[in-house]
């Protein structure tokens, strides 16, 4: 999907705006619930990046509060809500043009054990999975 991600590091949030293809359609004139629960669970993801470590999804729970529409401005962030030991719990957001709540996320990320470290990301992007 490309997407593209800012990061403000003083408030620990990741974000990015994006307009869906009609390619995402699910529901007629509205994005896929799978793509949704892609782009909530993208931009909690990032946050690893973050924190500079790896870690992999392991919960993940999806809000869809109001349909998601297609070739329209919508925003979606994240944020860090919990640490604890290997655990980093995450929470994210899509909401529309007029900052209407459309759907909600939150998800459970394990810290896998790895060699060489990760570094923190202090750019004003992260580039998303391909």
């Amino acid at each position: 999907m490309r997407l593209k991600f800012s990061v403000d590091s003083s408030e620990s949030t990741v974000s990015g705006v994006f307009s869906l293809a009609h390619r995402y359609t699910g529901p007629p004139s509205f994005a896929h619930g799978g793509i949704i629960a892609t782009l909530l669970e993208e931009a909690m993801g990032k946050l690893n990046r973050v924190d500079g470590v790896v870690a992999m999804t392991a919960e993940l729970s999806v809000e869809y509060l109001n349909p998601v529409p297609l070739s329209r401005k919508i925003i979606v962030e994240a944020r860090p809500s919990e640490q604890r030991d290997r655990d980093y719990w995450r929470e994210s957001t899509i909401r529309d043009s007029r900052d209407r709540l459309l759907a909600r996320g939150r998800a459970r990320f394990v810290r896998v054990n790895t060699k060489r470290p990760v570094p923190r990301t202090r750019s004003s992007g992260i580039r998303g999975s391909e």
